[in-house]
């Protein structure tokens, strides 16, 4: 059977215990069908406002909450426990008066008691008045035997009204392996699946197809084993829009190796034995696996070329971004000029314009998995903080490996963290940094793409517009680490 038809073949059944599709409070649009879902809904809301701020997930600490709004609500399962699938519009203080907040996808799970062994951080509080009063209510993400309802939907391709659970072609899916929530999410949360699958759910929610699930699918559809297949999602319509992807299934590398804990495991041995190791071996294989990734998107998804004025308009909003970013971190203004003719050279450097293609888009060591035959990539939703649809434009394929050059800088730089200066210890790190940009590239270029040595303007500019990106960000959430990008702003400043 077709994708397509095996689409149109979905189930319309009702969640058990005859709940039907979606619900929601009276003003929002959204019809009231199982009776009591209505009621649970609106005695969540309150609790659902003191739990929100804390979640790791979270986009909206610092401002006040002044408004949450139902979208969506599916009932999944009632009884006890209860299964409640929810989308809900978070409005804070300080939204502009064109802003119509955030949409954040809830599983709430509702119990006489709580699960056995969960965590208070997964307790949002007893429920009061209503057909569940007194109930527990939970972020479900931890309840195994309710995850497991998730994957059942997954496995049969069920849909409950806007809620669309959809299956790739191939073997069928196993619907009973329990379900454990992974603690390694921040801007989204996982729960994996025996050793076979994991589910990762979309917490922040946009209109449209995620780039995770659009590329993903695409090199899974081309047969690249760069990436864990994917399996099946779910998705669900926000009002007019094209549907918003809500969860992605895909195969879990259970003996997988997370790339950055590698490179900062070689880093530390440096501490002991100052010679280079093996990690270069490694980050050359690497740079082979980007340059695999990017042929098969080129392959499997549109290309452009941006003209002259395009490529002009390009450096512009880099340099638009270095501004912005100077007035968040006015310690980069002494670099402002330098940086600025660094996008102008990019722009005189390529008068024909340049190639784009679809990219990974926040490509960096902890985005890669070391397994028995290689590296896999992983995530490819782009930046969190841009919107699906600036994800979603194509860009220059060196943008991932300006992004990759960065994340060795970062590695290099542990070895320097929390200790006193140490001449010795700086040269170490940045030749180990040195070292592995270098084979980063060289492997990059052996595997079929774009050479970054014959293009360094361009990678000049990509790596001072990402740099100056991790200064606004370290200012803003880690500022012990602020001199990690600013020393490479200083040495990027200083090759213009």
């Amino acid at each position: 059977m077709s994708e397509t038809s095996r689409s149109q073949a979905h189930v319309h059944r009702d969640p058990p215990s005859g709940a039907t599709g979606p619900v929601g409070t009276r003003g929002t649009g959204v019809r009231r069908t199982t009776p009591g879902v209505s009621e649970l809904v609106n005695a969540s809301l309150p609790l659902i406002a003191d739990w929100l701020p804390s979640q790791r997930w979270y986009a909206g600490k610092g401002r006040a909450i002044t408004g949450l709004t139902p979208v969506v609500g599916t009932p999944l399962q009632v009884g006890d426990p209860a299964l409640l699938h929810l989308l809900l519009r978070v409005e804070h203080a300080g939204d502009g008066p064109a802003a119509h907040g955030d949409i954040y996808q809830l599983l709430l799970g509702t119990r006489s008691q709580a699960p056995t062994g969960i965590g208070q951080s997964a307790v949002l509080g007893r429920l009061s008045g209503g057909p569940y009063d007194g109930a527990v209510l939970y972020d479900a993400v931890h309840d195994p035997e309710l995850t497991g309802r998730l994957l059942e939907h997954l496995a049969t391709g069920d849909r409950f009204g806007s809620l669309s659970f959809r299956r790739t072609p191939g073997p069928g899916l196993p619907s009973n392996l329990p379900g454990r929530a992974s603690t390694a999410e921040q801007s989204n949360s996982s729960v994996i699946y025996g050793t076979a699958f994991i589910l990762k759910l979309f917490r922040r929610i946009s209109p449209g197809t995620n780039p995770d699930l659009e590329l993903s699918l695409a090199l899974s559809r081309a047969g690249s084993t760069r990436i864990p297949r994917v399996a099946a999602w779910f998705e669900s319509r926000l009002e007019r829009s094209e549907p918003a992807t809500l969860g992605l299934l895909q195969r879990y590398l259970p003996d997988a190796e997370d790339g950055w804990e590698l490179a900062l495991d070689q880093v530390g041995r440096l501490k002991g034995d100052p010679s280079p190791g093996n990690f270069a071996i490694e980050a050359h294989r690497l740079g082979r696996a980007t340059a695999e990734v990017h042929r098969v998107l080129a392959r499997s998804m549109p290309v452009a070329r941006l003209d002259r004025a395009q490529t002009s308009l390009l450096a512009g909003t880099m340099a638009d971004r270095l501004d912005s970013a100077v007035t968040a971190v006015p310690g980069l203004l002494r670099y402002r000029s330098a940086l600025r003719a660094a996008f102008r050279q990019l722009a005189d450097a390529h008068p024909d314009g340049l190639p784009v293609q679809r990219i990974h888009g926040d490509l960096h060591l902890g985005q890669a998995m070391r397994i028995a035959h290689g590296w896999v990539l992983l995530d490819f939703e782009g930046e969190p903080a841009k919107s699906v649809a600036e994800r979603r434009l194509p860009q220059p394929a060196l943008r991932d490996v300006a992004a990759m050059l960065r994340s060795f800088d970062y590695a290099a730089a542990h070895l320097l963290a929390g200790a006193p200066p140490d001449p010795e210890l700086a040269h170490l790190a940045a030749a180990w940094a040195a070292r592995n940009r270098t084979a980063y590239c060289a492997g990059y270029t052996a595997g079929g793409g774009s050479d970054p040595a014959a293009s360094p303007e361009l990678m000049r500019a990509l790596e001072i517009d990402k740099a100056v990106y991790e200064v606004v960000y370290e200012a803003r959430h880690r500022p012990s680490w602020l001199p990690i990008p600013l020393a490479a702003i200083n040495r990027l400043a200083l090759t213009v």
